[in-house]
């Protein structure tokens, strides 16, 4: 397989796609491009993650450097470590995707998130050793709770830069449940938030290599919704598996997305003079309603292609502090150098706690989301980039055009799996839900 960037990295199907042998030479390019003679590696609870972190560190002693073992840690405690080391870093994970899925997550020194140009000097190299032979994927067991020394010193910098980003302030008085979706959080996360003082229920906190995202987690929030209603909790927090990023529940049950989440600590920060800029920075993904509150609370918008990366890279060239996706991956710019969902639950619940207000009430006044609906159109095998713009763009032209000033209509392909996604904002629900299956169908038959 040779391996190629998306959204946020490399992925693919670890028991045949993603070999120990592919990684291994992912790694020995990526040292060679970043010029970096040192690296830290990590990864989520998978149980493809120990050869793919063992392939990947062989892969930069080919080039001449060296690599060190981080183990199970969330993807932002490795970016703090590339920052404070000022080494590079990889992480093992395919974020939300299932457990047989896997990826590499790359770091240059500094914990920064690789240029497009690095990313395409990279992919040139991967393509020009194709013919290399490889290793197959090793057969290995669950192997979820080994970590190293640097490991634990990595995950404890992490939590100790988390808790001071409050600046002494605590979180007493607020219970929370906590969805760990069975992945690099399972630890940090409720340890994180004890030590701030809330009272903490965990759930999928008990990973076994194979049921990370299994049904929890910020994809499938529905237990956590669930657990907060009966538990009569404050708030819950659902990670992802690599805990980069975090979605919210109110103490109703409902959710509370990035976007949301993104409003509530602009306007926090704003209020308290801390949004330097006074501007955040969004994706095309993210909804009208967010867009609609920050003009009315006099806070500017600048937007970038979907991924944390262009978000970032948006927030260094114009100086600004905060930005993220509806995904609830948020940057704090001031306070990391990559999305973290851990320092993001506490931001917002610190949010919550200066309110004096429950999450719920605080997000509602925060904005108004317009209803938003996203389906996903299974991409062919074959096709090809010309062949997705030839089909797309006259097709969201027209559900633009129907939809006029009152609705937004989006049609990408995903840069993490094999499909088009369409997106369509509308006044109303059923207005949305329509124009959004009639879209979809158009796009799968353009392409069929």
């Amino acid at each position: 397989m040779t391996l190629t960037f998306g959204t946020d990295g490399v992925r693919g199907d670890a028991r045949h796609e993603l070999t120990a042998g592919a990684v291994e030479t992912l790694g020995r390019a990526a040292a060679e491009v970043l010029g970096a003679e040192r690296f830290a590696v990590g990864r989520d609870t998978r149980v493809s993650g120990p050869p793919l972190a063992d392939a990947l560190r062989r892969g930069v002693q080919r080039a001449g450097g060296s690599a060190v073992d981080l183990g199970v840690v969330p993807t932002p405690a490795v970016a703090r470590w590339c920052d404070d080391e000022q080494v590079a870093g990889a992480v093992i994970s395919a974020s939300h995707n299932p457990w047989h899925d896997n990826g590499v997550k790359l770091f240059a020194p500094g914990g920064r998130k690789l240029s497009d140009e690095a990313q395409n000097d990279i992919e040139r190299r991967l393509a020009e050793a194709g013919g290399l032979p490889v290793r197959a994927a090793a057969e290995v067991g669950a192997e979820v709770a080994v970590a190293s020394e640097a490991g634990d010193r990595a995950r404890r910098r992490h939590l100790e830069a988390v808790i001071a980003s409050l600046g002494g302030r605590s979180l007493k008085g607020l219970r929370i449940v906590v969805d760990a979706a069975n992945g690099a959080a399972y630890r940090s996360g409720p340890e994180c938030l004890r030590a701030l003082g809330a009272e903490v229920e965990t759930i999928h906190a008990e990973p076994d290599g194979y049921n990370i995202n299994d049904g929890c987690g910020s994809l499938h929030p529905e237990s956590l919704q669930g657990a907060v209603v009966s538990s009569g909790a404050d708030a819950g927090l659902a990670f992802d598996g690599d805990a980069d990023r975090v979605l919210a529940v109110d103490h109703t049950g409902a959710l509370i997305d990035g976007d949301q989440i993104l409003a509530v600590c602009a306007i926090n920060r704003a209020q308290r003079g801390r949004l330097t800029g006074n501007a955040v920075v969004v994706t095309v993904m993210a909804n009208l309603g967010l867009r609609r509150s920050m003009a009315a609370h006099g806070i500017g918008v600048v937007e970038t292609p979907v991924g944390d990366r262009y978000v970032l890279e948006a927030l260094e060239e114009r100086g600004l502090i905060l930005g993220g996706e509806q995904s609830g991956h948020l940057i704090f710019r001031d306070l990391a150098t990559t999305g973290d969902g851990l320092l993001t639950a506490v931001q917002l619940l610190d949010a919550v706690k200066r309110s004096g207000s429950s999450l719920r009430d605080l997000a509602a006044a925060a904005m108004t989301r317009m209803p938003q609906v996203l389906v996903g159109v299974p991409l062919p095998g074959g096709a090809r980039s010309a062949d997705l713009d030839a089909a797309i763009g006259p097709i969201a032209a027209d559900a633009a055009s129907r939809l006029g000033d009152l609705g937004r209509v989006l049609v990408r392909p995903s840069g993490t799996e094999p499909v088009v996604r369409v997106m369509v904002e509308a006044a109303d629900l059923e207005t949305a839900r329509g124009e959004a299956e009639l879209v979809a169908a158009s796009v799968a038959e353009a392409l069929a």
